[in-house]
Parts: structure tokens; sequence; C-alpha cells
């Protein structure tokens, strides 16, 4: 005959534990929910404050924030307007130089074309595109304000072009060429739908040093050119009208003189009918600092500010139907690096594992719990309340010793009769039958049961109760900040029953203008009504007819207010309020009373208020009913409801 030991498993992680354990988050959610929070609130909270040494959104957000203030006192965006001045006006400097000792009427004449040379530093650009210079120092100069203007402009095109074209010579500007005609050809094919992943690997292999992003794939080179032509349109849109035009100028001029103005121009009309966003008119950005920026560095300055302040946006999460999939990864790792993009994944699975792994679910837009998810919220709310008991007191078990099959094992046990549903206990049955054989003499080693043998295991009997829990949703329950415990105190409640009391039946009830039937998958994500009225009216009646249809079961109704009853239901099904209440709803609630006292049901009132009104009424409802006030502090809530529902269905049974 085999045996068999089981024990916990101790041969590594556990095999049937989920991938990836959420019930800590759920529980860190819980805290939020069960304090008055919708579940797709207490989710935002989560990803804020971050889990299991992950940084949250809100770090996130703060790094972002000091990332903006550190690039906008980097330096000014006409820093190279202030460059080709300074670099124009050394070189006109230096020709005077040069001129001022001859005396030749050909001097003369240059110095005067000096003079008449505009003010816009890009049309004196143009103009002096074909002056011979008489000082070599001065050519020099001017050829390396034009090769300045080439790289910067191109640079803040292509980012890593600047390096590119340290020394440039006409080799190097045929290359750029080519690479221009082979990015365009590569999207014409595209745009046809011939391109394949085999062009862009040859592409890359002959001008991915032109591309320090490394791009993997067109669609991400596209992505990097947009972003900086964007960047360079919201440069311009930063600066003064002069300055935008000077600068335009000076861009156009230093693609001319590259003979690189018509690739370009394809390049942008390309791009335009790819990506529509760029025919979009730019805002500018300020910047704070006094250093004045390069072109290219300026551009790059400028993208990355766009960059974060999407990504501020995404990270923010504060608008309608936002997740973290609108946040944008390839973002994220330019400004932080890859550590943070591991930890935005983390967070992005904690809310997929969630749905995952059915705590959540997403309903037409709306973040909702799972039944599984409520029971576990239950679970602790129901923990919190025993904790919160006092050490010693009898916690529910029930008293009526007649054997029953729901209730809990006594240790006593009795011969089984006719009819019985208890356990069977096996060895009081065994040993039973062991002492009858050898009484009668059986020597064979085999054990032989006759129905005298048979013994039960007697357990506690459990009767059944009906249950009611009246809670208030009126909007005065948030203004006191009662509204979080009372919502805890249904969830614990439910826990109960459905862990100790499975055969009683429960309805919760809130009331306002109108009262409804909660089911325990409402209760975690509801909040209270923003309308007037306490009808409790309404509420008694729902209540009624939930102990009508058990008449069998013990009722116990519970009550959860901060005031007294302002409204009532009509003939005609719809509510009526006033303050101070009038005659008509006390007399319609107090009827409501005087049935649930003709029903034998008592009902105990937890009042979260001190009001004089509302004493007098529930006083009134005791007289009449023969129920209890408790007057409860509202972090106690639960433990008054729970104990007095232990308490009640205990004196009952003993009667």
């Amino acid at each position: 005959m085999a045996n068999y030991r089981y024990g916990e498993y101790d041969g590594g992680p556990d095999p049937l534990a989920a991938p990836y354990d959420v019930r800590g988050a759920l529980d860190d959610m819980g805290d939020s929910i069960l304090g008055g929070g919708t579940p797709a609130d207490a989710l935002r909270e989560l990803l804020r404050r971050g889990w299991q040494g992950r940084r949250g959104l809100d770090d996130l957000l703060r790094r972002v924030r000091e990332r903006s203030r550190e690039l906008r006192g980097r330096g000014r965006l006409d820093g190279m307007l202030e460059q080709a001045r300074a670099l124009l006006d050394t070189a006109i400097g230096q020709e005077r130089a040069e001129l001022f000792p001859d005396p030749s009427d050909d001097a003369r004449l240059r110095e005067a074309d000096l003079d008449a040379l505009p003010s816009d530093t890009a049309q004196a650009i143009r103009q002096l595109a074909d002056y011979d210079w008489r000082s070599a120092a001065a050519r020099q100069t001017f050829q390396r304000l034009r090769d300045l203007l080439r790289r910067e402009v191109l640079d803040s095109q292509f980012r890593g072009m600047k390096n590119a074209l340290t020394n440039p010579d006409p080799a190097a500007i045929q290359r750029v060429k080519d690479m221009l005609a082979n990015l365009r050809a590569m999207l014409d094919a595209d745009s046809r739908g011939e391109h394949t992943p085999a062009d862009f690997e040859a592409f890359m292999a002959e001008f991915g040093d032109m591309f320090p992003d490394n791009p993997r794939n067109l669609e991400e080179l596209v992505d990097s050119l947009v972003r900086r032509m964007m960047a360079a349109e919201r440069l311009l849109a930063s600066l003064s009208d002069e300055q935008r035009e000077e600068l335009a100028d000076l861009m156009a001029q230093a693609m001319e003189d590259a003979g690189l103005a018509a690739e370009m121009a394809a390049l942008a009309d390309a791009l335009r009918a790819r990506r529509p966003e760029l025919g979009r008119p730019q805002r500018g950005v300020r910047m704070s600092g006094e250093a004045p920026l390069g072109l290219g560095d300026a551009t790059s300055a400028v993208a990355d500010l766009a960059d974060l302040a999407d990504l501020e946006n995404a990270l923010a999460q504060d608008y309608a139907g936002a997740s973290l999939d609108d946040v944008d990864e390839e973002a994220v790792r330019r400004a932080f690096g890859r550590q943070a993009v591991d930890d935005l994944e983390a967070l992005r699975r904690i809310e997929r594992e969630l749905q995952r792994q059915g705590y959540l679910t997403n309903n037409g837009g709306n973040l909702e719990l799972t039944p599984k998810a409520v029971r576990r919220l239950g679970d602790t709310a129901l923990r919190r309340v025993f904790a919160g008991l006092e050490n010693g007191r009898r916690l529910g078990d029930h008293d009526l010793r007649d054997a029953g099959q729901a209730g809990d094992m006594t240790g006593a046990t009795r011969e089984w009769e006719f009819g019985d549903e208890q356990p069977i206990d096996v060895p009081g049955t065994v040993r039973n039958a062991l002492l009858r054989s050898a009484a009668n003499g059986g020597h064979d080693g085999t054990v032989k049961l006759s129905a005298h043998d048979f013994q039960v295991a007697e357990t506690e009997r459990r009767s059944a109760a009906a249950v009611c829990l009246l809670v208030d949703l009126s909007y005065s329950m948030a203004l006191r900040g009662t509204w979080a415990a009372a919502k805890q105190t249904a969830l614990a409640l439910h826990a109960l029953l459905r862990s100790k009391y499975p055969q009683d039946a429960i309805q919760v009830v809130g009331f306002s203008n109108y009262a409804r039937e909660l089911r325990e998958t409402e209760l975690a994500g509801l909040g209270w009504d923003m309308v007037q009225g306490t009808n409790l009216h309404h509420a008694l009646m729902l209540a009624g007819r939930h102990l009508d249809r058990h008449p069998e079961h013990e009722p116990v109704v519970l009550i959860v207010t901060d005031g007294e009853p302002t409204a009532h239901l009509q003939r005609d099904g719809r509510p009526w309020f006033d303050w101070p209440p009038s005659p008509e709803t006390i007399e319609l609630t107090l009827a409501e009373v005087d049935k649930m006292t003709r029903r034998h049901a008592a009902l105990n009132i937890f009042m979260l208020a001190e009001d004089d009104r509302l004493s007098a009424f529930v006083d009134n409802v005791a007289r009449r009913n023969g129920g209890r006030v408790i007057r409860a502090a509202p972090e106690h809530l639960g433990e008054y409801v729970v104990n007095d529902f232990l308490r009640t269905r205990g004196a009952r049974r003993q009667r």
C-alpha cells in the first residue's frame, strides 16, 4: 500500500505561482480604494509613487522638469546670428586695416563698398560672396564664416553633420549630396511600396556615420529627421521677426553656397508629404541662458525641450483616457537613459498584469475591479476590523450546539443516527469496529464495519440570517469625511459573511435621494452621490423586500448615517426633498420602521455625526422598534458594525 505525505513545497519558487505577482500592488491600491478612491485613482497613485524599488511617474516628472530648467539655462537661441555677425565684423575690420595705408582710388572705392554694406548679416554676406578680398586674413575669416554657416545649417537638419564637415572639401559636399539623393530614392520607393529592409541596411552601411542616432529602419530615420525639422521651425518661431528673417536668409544662403538648396528643399517636401504635422505652425520656446548657442546646438536644445514638454504632459496622466502607452519610450531613453526606460516598463507591466491576472478590467474606458479583486480587498478590510477589536472578545462563533452541517467542529462525537449529515469521525468509527471485533473473538486481521460502529463529529449549528446594511451615500458623508469608513465597513461585512457565514443572505443598500442595492463588486469603486437628500424611507422599503424574500432567516438590519431623513419616495416614484424635513418624510419613514418592527427586525443605527435633529429621530426609532443607537467615531465604524452584527446574531440564537 502506497503512503503519501503532504507538506509545504521547498523545491524552489512556487511552480503554480503567477509569473509576476501583483497582489502586493493590489493591496497598495486597496489603501486608496478603501479610503474612498476609485480603482483608476488608486492605480494612478500607485504608478505615481512607484513600486518595488522602481521609480514612479512623480520621480520621472521631477527629473523632466529639472532637465527642462537645465536646458533653458544653457544659452541663447540667437547665438548663430551673434557668431555670424562677429566673424563678419572681424573680416571687414581686417580688410579695412589692409586698405587704410593704401592711398589709391581703388582702396577708397573698396572702403566705400564696405561702408555701403546692408546692416542685415545675411544680405551683407550675400554681397560679399564675390568680393575680391585684399587681405588674406580677411579672406580666411570670411571663408571660416561660410564654412561655419554650412556646418551649422546642415547640423540643424542632420544631427552630427557638423562633425562630418569639420574640414569641408568638394568630396565631402558631394557625399552629402549623394546621401540626400539616396534618401530621397528610399522615400520614393517606400511610397510606392517597393522599399525593403535590405535597401535601408545598404544606405546605413554607406552613410551611417552621418546619423549618430543609429536608426534601425526607415521609419525611425524619418522620425529623427522630422523631429529635427520641427525643432528648427520652433527655433525660428522663438526669435523676433527681424531675427527670424535674418537667420532664415543665412540658412538659405548657406545651402545655396554649398549647392544643396535644391536637394534640401526636395527632401523637406517629401517629408511634409509623409508627415502632415510638419506643415502646422510651431510654438516657440524660451531660453534664459547667456551663452550664445550654435545653430545645431540650439536646434538640439529646442528638440529636447519639445520632447520633455510632451513627456511632462504624458507623465502627468491628467487628461481623459490617459495611459502609460502614451509615454514615448524613445524620448525617455534620450533624456534619461536605459534605467528610466526599465522603470517605465515596470510600471506598464503592473497595469497589464493587474488586468491579465484578473484583478482589473477595462469596461468602455473605465477601470473596474473584478470580483476576484473585490474579494481580496474585502478580506483586507475584514482583517483591519478584527485587528481593532478588543483582544479576547468572542468573534462570532455560534452557540447552538445541535449538530449542523455548516458549523465548525466542536471536538465532540456521537453515534450516527439515521438522517445525519455530519462528517464521519473515521478514527472513532474504526476504533468501535476493532473493539467490537475483539470482543467477538475476531483475530483474522480484517476490520468489518456495521451501522452501530459509525460515529459522527458534532458541529456548531449555524442559523441563517438575512442581513441588510443601509449606507448613507449623501454628499454630507463626503463633507464630513465619513464615506471612506462606511465603504470599508460594507466590504468587511461582505467578506465576513462570505467567509464565516456563507448561508447568510446579505444586501447592502446605498441611499441618497434614491436608494439602490449595491453589489459587492460595485462597492469598491463606489463614490458618494453629489445630490441632496437622505432617503431612508426608500432604503427601508428595499430592506423590507429583502427580509420578505427570506422569511426563515433571522433578520439583521444595520443603518449607517450622518443625518436625519430629508427625502421620501412619492407615489409616482420620484423623490421629494425638503429641509428641514417635511412631516410627510418623517411620517413615511417611521411607517417603514413600524413595518420592520412587525417583521421582528431590530434596527441598529450607527450615528456618524452629533446632531440634535438626528439624535431626536434615532431615539424615536429606538423607542418604537427596540433597536439600539450607537454613536460611532468614523475610524472605529467597522469594528462597531461587525461586532454588533456578531453580538446580534449570537443573542438571537440563544433565544
